[in-house]
């Protein structure tokens, strides 16, 4: 295992703190000024209609993007200058997966692990607890690209969670599967609850009621609520929280 890998503790989550971040593209605010911290072990929900600037956080905290101004951390590290640091706490899996469609499904996982520092033993156990975790055994000698949509999703998941991360960021993660495999995910995430940090970026609600400990709902880069996720989302006019009126794009914070 490398180095960077070996120096996290995937028990306890990693703390992700972000302080006046903002991002531009051109003439448009993506991200403006957000200022928030998650907490170790913390199972955090990204809320937001499309467009709301919840992709371009997740960029901002991979690395994949660079802040206009501001400034995010991983335990400290920054994705900018201490980009290793924080990719070896990182596991992340997007709403679209991307995958090499040439493989086959365990290949493409060991792949995965072994550029995440892991070999030997070690890799051959985080392969065969992948393929359990998301019920990928039957399909593991499978071509990736002969997959359905469901299952390259279910691949995509399983890479992030190969190398028990300390910190778990998952776009979407039950868009495409069937309801049966969506509790299997589901449950996942419900396991990493406490000993891993995620953060969920979904336009479930339910699934973020069920999910998550925190939310923070974003609108047009600025984040309007931020708070429980049963006292942000229940009881709320939620057509006013995620759509508020020229103003009030601060009025729900808590």
């Amino acid at each position: 295992m490398t180095q960077a890998a070996t120096e996290t503790n995937p028990a306890q989550g990693a703390a992700v703190l972000a302080e006046g971040l903002s991002r531009r593209f051109g003439e448009h605010q993506a991200l403006d000024s957000l200022s928030l911290s998650i907490e170790p072990g913390e199972s955090f929900g990204l809320l937001g209609a499309n467009g709301a600037g919840k992709t371009t956080f997740i960029r901002l905290v991979t690395g994949y993007l660079l802040p206009t101004a501001g400034t995010v951390t991983v335990d400290g590290f920054s994705p900018v200058t201490q980009a290793d640091e924080v990719h070896a706490r990182l596991g992340f899996a997007a709403e679209t997966a991307r995958l090499y469609p040439e493989l086959r499904v365990e290949g493409f996982l060991r792949f995965a692990g072994e550029i995440r520092g892991l070999g030997g033993d070690a890799l051959d156990a985080a392969v065969a607890r992948a393929l359990e975790r998301f019920e990928l055994a039957s399909a593991s000698r499978r071509i990736v690209g002969h997959l359905s949509k469901g299952y390259q999703q279910r691949v995509s998941l399983a890479q992030a969670f190969l190398h028990e991360p300390p910190l778990l960021i998952v776009d979407e993660p039950t868009s495409g599967l069937d309801p049966l495999h969506q509790e299997v995910v589901r449950d996942v995430l419900r396991e990493a609850r406490g000993g891993q940090t995620v953060i969920l970026c979904t336009h479930d609600l339910d699934e973020a009621r069920r999910l998550t400990e925190r939310v923070a709902v974003l609108h047009r880069g600025r984040l309007v609520a931020l708070g429980a996720t049963a006292d942000v989302l229940d009881g709320a006019d939620l057509e006013r929280l995620f759509h508020p009126a020229p103003g009030e794009e601060r009025a729900e914070v808590s």
